[in-house]
């Protein structure tokens, strides 16, 4: 599905998108003797499909921006069944031949009892839609009312991404 859809952005579309489900890994996600497990069988071909998306781009990565994203929210601490399902905060990766990277954008805190929601949750420090607000503005030049069409109360967030 990636290296079709890679191909697709190469020759035909300026935008495209990919759902990948089945994250709502509760148990067995990885061993503590190496990356084997539920969630890491998924993220391993997460990557998997990155590459393969970017080798089917070819020279139109060099202006391509990829997000990844998930409203599945993953906590620090591990649940009783050794999963860290059902968390709150979680991460976006940005990548692509366009990106600006190499470094951890955005708000950060220090991780602590003080600082973890429920003392075991990443806290939510920004919404998909600020961020992805922030890219289509840098992108297409919408202004901050052209992204709230889009995304309604999103305070967009240039992060120098691109």
């Amino acid at each position: 599905m990636a290296a079709r859809v890679g191909a697709l952005m190469r020759d035909s579309f300026d935008i495209g998108f990919i759902d990948v489900g089945g994250w709502d890994t509760h148990v067995a996600e990885a061993t503590s003797s190496g990356a084997h497990g539920q969630l890491a069988t998924k993220l391993a071909a997460l990557g998997e499909g990155l590459a393969a998306l970017a080798r089917a781009a070819g020279p139109a990565w060099r202006d391509m921006t990829v997000v990844v994203i998930s409203e599945f929210g993953r906590t620090f601490r591990e649940n009783g069944n050794r999963g860290t399902d059902h968390g709150h905060g979680s991460v976006y990766w940005v990548l692509g031949g366009s990106v600006r990277g190499g470094r951890i954008a955005g708000e950060q805190v220090t991780l602590s009892p003080a600082t973890l929601d429920q003392n075991r949750d990443y806290p939510v420090l920004s919404d998909y839609r600020d961020v992805l607000g922030g890219l289509f503005a840098r992108w297409w030049g919408l202004d901050a009312r052209r992204v709230r069409a889009v995304f309604p109360d999103a305070d967009a967030r240039d992060l120098g991404l691109v």
